[in-house]
């Protein structure tokens, strides 16, 4: 039998759907391509008709190129009956194409093993989609070396289905020639081979050998959790050479192209393709083009995409839009979507609304679900429930419910049960739960360990715990180690920290020399910037602080005001020496409030200064009373001065 290689090849050699079918039978359908490009205009249906007529009168002539023709229309249109007399006509004439397409007819019949013939008779024949269909046929029958020579034939003639089939199998085998094949198909307008060379070379390029600065996750996103899993399987190349720079523009390449490859699947319609394009956009910061790849994957179903749209959409500040897709996303099963819809009712005071939504990312399998309904009820002091819900959550590894759990015991006393899930919860990388611990060791007066701890949290960027280290070191006498964790809690927003940075710092200044005049002003130190940084931020000492330096520039304004917001804070220090500057300015009468406010706080001198006001206005008995309150409250030289005072003033009121 003579197969003819150029004739009726329409079926053969037409439009590829190009889409990577679920099941067999649907990839073998796709593999023998469409008849025609079909639309949907009347004169083209029209010109359809007349070609089947034409065709259909010289098949009952007995033309074997008609009878392919015509076979393969009435296949696609899916009545096999009427095409299997003029394929098996058309074959018995040797047209390689109907041999093909009978192969796909009895496919479809339920005849896989006869139409795995045909195919064969037509791969021999030089038929690459009936070489890919053979392919398939013996990979599903878990005869890998007899598919893998089949997709082979297929591939070669550049098929792009049986390119794609050919890559999926190496991949399979973690064989990188997985990589040539997925660039042949996709090449050849193949979306799915597209999207997956894309991952595969986003993956090389961000691997560790190559990751650099501009390297970024191609996992979920942080902030949006949008990104899509990169898992193909497909094995990387070895490490790059060259030195940094080398590998830093090697990375970018290899990201440069994987984004275009990913923007060629996308334009072809695939949702994920789009999804993790919109990621890599976002990412860069061009949030316009991100959001429009959201859109178009979301409206084709993609879930994560209409959750990042979401996100997307929230950080723009329209939170009633991003309600809608994330309302979509969590419809379709998307937990991080239910979770951000009971945020966003949580933050509304709708807490069933948020609790409904909180329970439906659970039941999609979202342990953010359990964790954030215990947030809800903690904040509702149903703490017996928040306690059941940290429970489940942290028992199914959710590190955050465990250090939520823990602070939980901790609160009703139970330290025993508390510290487990304080040091699971810091093991699986919680830094909050390593600062707890630190402190829970603190409170046993284990400081060895405590620092242990707090060092391990600092590390990661935890603040106070930074703080904590630099406490230790300032008690040990390491001011080095100190300054350097000091900085860190205080660059990350620590009063407290800058407070004692600024005082390390200040503790180094030469001693001020005298005053000259015509002197020009100094320009504030590094200590006296810390300090404002903290006085900036509240604290008290580092108030008064600054309004001593202010003084002693000779910024009496500058001074006056920071004692006074000390003092009003409830600073005794803050409100004496805005007393002092007050007297030295002539208003002795509202430096008396300020130095009573101070007194009644515990301090020793701004009573002694009380006691000498009333001496000099001869209110010999209030002096004698204030004295007192000023032996009372010290410090030494405080005390001995005025009881020397209370001395002369008793001695006055007897004389």
């Amino acid at each position: 039998m003579v197969f003819m290689g150029d004739r009726a090849t329409l079926l053969e050699t037409g439009r590829f759907v190009q889409r990577h079918a679920g099941n067999a039978a649907d990839e073998i359908i796709e593999a023998a391509g469409a008849v025609d490009a079909a639309v949907d205009t009347t004169a083209d249906q029209e010109n359809e008709a007349e070609t089947e007529a034409r065709h259909r009168l010289a098949a009952e002539k007995g033309e074997a190129a008609s009878m392919s023709v015509l076979g393969a229309l009435l296949l696609r249109r899916g009545d096999l009956d009427g095409a299997e007399p003029y394929l098996r006509g058309a074959t018995g004439q040797g047209d390689r194409a109907a041999a093909n397409n009978l192969g796909v007819l009895l496919h479809q019949r339920g005849y896989p093993d006869e139409a795995a013939g045909w195919w064969r008779v037509a791969a021999v024949a030089g038929s690459a989609p009936a070489a890919h269909a053979l392919g398939r046929h013996h990979r599903e029958r878990g005869d890998e070396p007899a598919a893998e020579y089949w997709l082979r034939q297929a591939a070669e003639q550049g098929h792009a289905l049986g390119a794609y089939a050919l890559a999926d199998l190496l991949e399979h085998r973690s064989d990188v020639g997985a990589e040539r094949w997925l660039r042949a198909a996709a090449e050849q307008g193949h979306r799915e081979a597209a999207y997956r060379l894309a991952l595969a070379l986003e993956r090389r390029a961000t691997g560790p050998a190559a990751r650099g600065p501009h390297a970024y996750d191609t996992g979920t996103s942080t902030g949006a959790g949008t990104g899509a899993s990169t898992g193909t399987g497909l094995r990387a190349a070895g490490p790059a050479a060259g030195g940094p720079e080398h590998r830093k523009a090697a990375a970018e390449d290899g990201l440069g192209e994987a984004e275009q490859w990913f923007r060629q699947a996308a334009a072809r319609g695939h949702r994920r393709a789009a999804l993790h394009l919109g990621a890599i956009l976002e990412k860069r910061g061009d949030l316009k083009e991100a959001g429009r790849w959201y859109l178009t994957s979301a409206k084709d179903g993609e879930a994560k995409a209409a959750r990042a749209l979401g996100f997307l959409l929230r950080d723009a500040g329209d939170e009633e839009s991003a309600a809608v897709w994330w309302l979509r996303a969590a419809q379709d099963g998307d937990g991080n979507a239910a979770n951000a819809l009971g945020a966003l009712h949580a933050a509304r005071g709708e807490q069933q609304t948020a609790e409904r939504w909180y329970r439906a990312a659970m039941d999609a399998g979202d342990v953010n679900g359990a964790y954030n309904l215990g947030l809800l009820c903690a904040a509702q002091e149903r703490t017996q429930q928040a306690e059941q819900w940290y429970r489940r959550a942290a028992y199914a590894g959710h590190r955050e419910a465990a250090n939520a759990l823990a602070v939980l015991l901790l609160q009703a006393g139970d330290a025993g049960g508390a510290e487990p899930w304080f040091s699971k919860a810091a093991e699986a990388g919680s830094v909050d739960a390593a600062f707890n611990l630190g402190i829970l060791h603190a409170g046993r007066d284990d400081d060895r360990t405590a620092l242990t701890w707090y060092e391990r949290a600092a590390a990661a960027g935890h603040t106070e715990a930074a703080l904590q280290v630099g406490i230790a070191h300032l008690r040990d006498g390491d001011e080095q180690a100190a300054e350097r964790h000091l900085r860190c809690a205080a660059g990350g927003g620590s009063a407290e920290a800058a407070y004692r940075l600024a005082t390390v710092l200040d503790a180094r200044r030469p001693a001020p020399g005298p005053p000259v005049l015509g002197a020009p002003r100094e320009e504030k130190s590094e200590c006296e910037e810390w300090y404002e940084r903290a006085a900036q931020q509240g604290h008290r000492r580092a108030q008064v602080r600054v309004g001593m330096l202010a003084a002693a520039r000779g910024d009496v304004e500058e001074a006056a005001r920071w004692y006074r917001e000390a003092a009003e804070a409830g600073s005794r220090n803050g409100a004496f020496n805005l007393g002092l500057l007050l007297a030295r300015e002539g208003a002795e009468r509202e430096a008396a409030l300020w130095w009573t406010r101070a007194a009644h706080a515990g301090h020793g001198r701004a009573a002694l200064r009380l006691a000498l006001l009333a001496a000099r206005r001869g209110e010999l008995t209030e002096g004698r009373r204030w004295c007192d309150r000023a032996v009372e409250l010290g410090p030494a030289e405080v005390a001995e001065r005025a009881a020397r005072l209370s001395e002369a003033l008793h001695q006055e009121l007897t004389a």
